[in-house]
């Protein structure tokens, strides 16, 4: 099912309910889309605040890749060992209840430079999430099917190839879609603190110079680079599960 026509439909009522609110309120609360648009053509057309965009997306990128890996593993090995999961699974929990900003006055203790400090903070926020769905999936495996594949004797390489990556596969691709729009709020937090570049970097210039417009410019890039690494995250996996029903598929 396509959604493009209900897309543009919505995004056209936002925009003229915003354009709404703009003529009747003062400009500083909800300045006009035109005004908005100037600024996101600034951005796009400077070289400075390109870097600051790009930055922001690769500290995301970067992030995501490290709390997948270790997620990957940690839940993996909870999936095949009970002693990892009695102790890890608990902990994961505990760690879900630490705010972002705690994880930002941590980072800030134990690390001195900015990157290592962003990269943390984004790992220990999105980690959890990578860890539990990717062990829910591997536990969710058909034991009928396990022991049928245990039954050709195959290599440990082989089994894993064949039934343990096609059953958390699936989980894979929902933990990335989750933590992409998760880890754009995290991100702008880490990068208050410290930064001098990306996106949160610029909505602290933008605070401290009232521009409510600007503010809204560059939240407007944050949201358009999640959704299009969405977009890239749903295309990739509707290509890897096309064996799949076209009912289970992304739509």
């Amino acid at each position: 099912m396509s959604w493009k026509k209900e897309t543009l439909i919505t995004l056209l009522v936002l925009i003229a309910a915003w354009q709404l609110a703009a003529t009747w309120l003062p400009p500083f609360l909800f300045p006009s889309v035109k005004l908005i648009g100037g600024h996101l053509d600034a951005i796009l057309t400077s070289p400075d605040y390109l870097v600051s965009a790009m930055a922001t997306s690769l500290r995301i990128l970067g992030g995501m890749a490290g709390a997948f890996v270790f997620g990957g593993i940690l839940g993996l090995l909870m999936g095949r060992i009970t002693w990892m999961e009695r102790y890890f699974y608990p902990a994961l929990t505990f760690n879900q209840g630490i705010p972002a900003l705690s994880w930002v006055v941590f980072s800030i203790i134990w690390f001195k430079t900015n990157e290592l400090r962003i990269w943390f903070i984004i790992v220990m926020t999105t980690l959890p999430a990578f860890a539990f769905q990717i062990h829910d999936s591997y536990r969710a495996m058909s034991k009928e099917l396990v022991e049928m594949s245990l039954s050709f004797r195959p290599g440990k390489w082989d089994l894993f190839r064949t039934l343990v990556w096609p059953s958390v596969l699936p989980g894979i691709f929902t933990s990335w879609k989750v933590n992409l729009g998760n880890v754009s709020r995290v991100v702008v937090v880490a990068e208050l603190v410290g930064a001098t570049s990306g996106v949160g970097y610029q909505l602290l210039e933008q605070q401290q110079q009232f521009d409510m417009a600007g503010a809204v410019a560059w939240t407007l890039v944050l949201v358009v680079f999640v959704t299009v690494a969405q977009k890239v995250v749903t295309l990739v996996e509707d290509f890897c599960l096309r064996y799949r029903p076209a009912s289970e598929r992304s739509v």
